[in-house]
């Protein structure tokens, strides 16, 4: 068993490349900030005279590895705030004066000191410099608000990779390589599916090729909501605030909203559906036999997020979610979530997720409603996740403002978990716009509200989906799905022409590569364009009623007859239509 857990070795890593910094720069006024572990490593937000750049990183890492030769003991030392503050005063670190006065009266103070260094800290660290091991790498500088205060100082956030030993940090260096390799920003330009525009930050412009993909993701989502009995409906845009102080997303969600004034009155742009979805339910009267009535909706959503936190398609501000929000009695509740998570399920399925985290998330400290609703809410998704059979891991206070929730997380073709799919049980909302259906007794009930999540944001999962599959997306979905490549213009462009549009009718994207250029450099552009076929057609073609096949990422090629041809295709096309 290792002496010290991950953490204790990242944390203190982190103390390390502070104190090699301290000694590389003594004439830049460096102050520290904070250095918490974080998933794979660690960063340490500074602030210094001097502005450091990649080329900066190896000197430092150098240094810290000299310090570890060092073997300088890590002892815990206990102040008193007022000797806390004296003493960071007097080193003229600031910002550890500011943390030092946010803690409590009533706990102590702890530092951590090695060598000269000394750094607020409440631990654990290993005991000495020598017992760290190697296996850390500084990755990159970013900046930061100091305490995330977008009117604070902007910090400099170096990254770092640590892990038990060279070898993890290795094979964790290495999927980084590969995740740059397939990370959608890049792909997206190179592929020519969306790119952003400075006239509107964290919002996608898809091209022609990133709509075809969408409108896929869209339609196939409709497919299920046709065996899993949804109605869509479609819902405005911009609706008046009192709206928002109704559902309560006004007090808990303001600050990641856009608002307008239009003829005197504060509007929203709605930053999701269910209030609207609300208002729908209320308009009619619904008795206990239109139960569960669920309502889906594509509706364009707007959150304002920090300009620092928003990252290609996987966080931005404009947005459509596969949203739906199913209105029932309680004592369905159990058969809908698990007919739900089958839905999810099979869609995870057709994309190749077979690694699935189900979380059950509780009550949050900031919470709507009191504790008797909630615990009514979280027994009945937690007995309803057990009727369906998953593993599933709590996640103590991560639960909506509303509602707890499940959350299902998926591990990509290198191994990174993404949240995608969402199931909320929502007790609050029903009760804010005062909703009911007649029971069987010809009384009322307050139905119970799930809002749940297929895919979540289609932008997400679009970059999600673009990482997993490096580009390479299956038939069904690709932009262009067949290439047809004449080995003659001359001799064989119009045979290639009337397979085009026999395919077109058929339905397929495809397109004639008739280019003057040699067939070495089109199936190179092919190849790299990720086109999942490549059909080319010469004299021995034409007489056999045939195609030559290159399929994307292999060397060889193979013969189909048209026959053979339409099948393999119908075949392919087919996986986009689920199966109850």
């Amino acid at each position: 068993m290792a002496k010290y857990d991950l953490d204790t070795i990242r944390h203190s890593s982190a103390h390390l490349m502070a104190q090699a910094i301290s000694r590389l720069y003594p004439d830049s006024k460096v102050q520290f900030g904070v250095g918490p572990v974080i998933e794979n490593g660690f960063y340490y937000d500074i602030l210094m005279d001097q502005t450091l750049g990649e080329d900066d990183l190896p000197k430092i890492e150098d240094m810290m590895k000299t310090i570890i030769k060092e073997k300088l003991p890590i002892e815990r030392k206990v102040m008193s705030r007022s000797e806390a503050i004296d003493f960071f005063k007097s080193e003229g670190q600031d910002l550890k004066i500011e943390l030092v006065e946010a803690i409590p009266e009533d706990e102590e103070v702890s530092c951590y000191t090695q060598g000269e260094f000394i750094d607020l800290c409440r631990g654990p660290h290993v005991e000495n410099t020598a017992d760290l091991p190697q296996g850390f790498k500084l990755l990159s500088i970013a900046g930061a608000y100091w305490r995330g205060d977008e009117k604070r100082e902007v910090m400099q956030r170096i990254y770092a990779a640590c892990f038990m030993d060279r070898k993890q940090l290795k094979q964790h260096l290495m999927m980084l390589e590969e995740a740059k390799k397939r990370d959608h920003r890049k792909l997206g330009k190179e592929l020519q599916l969306f790119h952003f525009e400075p006239v509107a930050p964290g919002a996608p412009f898809f091209m022609p090729k990133g709509a075809i993909i969408v409108n896929e993701l869209t339609n196939y989502i409709r497919r299920l909501y046709r065996l899993y009995e949804y109605d869509e409906v479609i819902t405005p845009q911009i609706l008046d605030s009192e709206l928002w102080h109704t559902s309560g997303h006004y007090e808990h969600y303001k600050d990641d909203m856009f608002f307008s004034k239009i003829d005197e009155r504060e509007y929203a742009v709605k930053p999701m559906n269910c209030p609207c979805h609300m208002l729908m339910y209320k308009h009619y009267k619904y008795s206990y036999r239109d139960l569960p009535l669920r309502y889906a909706d594509f509706g364009r959503l707007h959150r304002n997020e920090k300009a620092g936190a928003l990252a290609g398609l996987t966080r931005v501000r404009s947005f459509c979610q596969d949203d739906a929000h199913i209105f029932l009695a309680l004592e369905q509740v159990q058969e809908e979530i698990q007919k739900t998570m089958k839905m999810i399920f099979t869609a995870y399925e057709l994309f190749g997720f077979d690694d699935i985290t189900v979380n059950l998330s509780t009550r949050p400290e900031k919470k709507a409603g009191d504790d008797k609703t909630w615990d009514i809410a979280e027994n009945a998704l937690e007995e309803a996740l057990k009727n369906s059979g998953h593993k599933y891991v709590i996640k103590e206070g991560d639960g909506a403002f509303y509602g707890p929730k499940i959350d299902i997380e998926v591990a990509d073709a290198i191994g990174r978990k993404w949240q995608l799919g969402t199931i909320q049980l929502d007790f609050q909302l029903p009760d804010r716009f005062d909703l009911k259906f007649t029971t069987s007794d010809g009384g009322e009930e307050r139905p119970v509200v799930i809002h749940r999540a297929l895919l979540g944001s289609l932008e997400r999962f679009f970059g999600v989906f673009t990482e997993h599959v490096a580009g390479a997306f299956p038939f069904w979905m690709a932009p262009e799905q067949i290439v047809i490549v004449p080995v003659n213009e001359d001799a064989h462009g119009q045979a290639a022409k009337e397979l085009k549009d026999m395919l077109f009718a058929e339905g397929y994207r495809v397109r004639v590569d008739d280019r003057n250029e040699t067939m070495g450099y089109k199936t190179r552009q092919i190849q790299k364009a990720k086109v999942p076929f490549m059909f080319v057609l010469g004299d021995r073609e034409i007489e056999n009623k045939a195609v030559s096949v290159r399929k994307h990422g292999s060397k060889k090629s193979f013969n189909w007859s048209h026959e053979e041809m339409l099948e393999k295709l119908k075949m392919l096309d087919s996986e986009k239509y689920p199966k109850a």
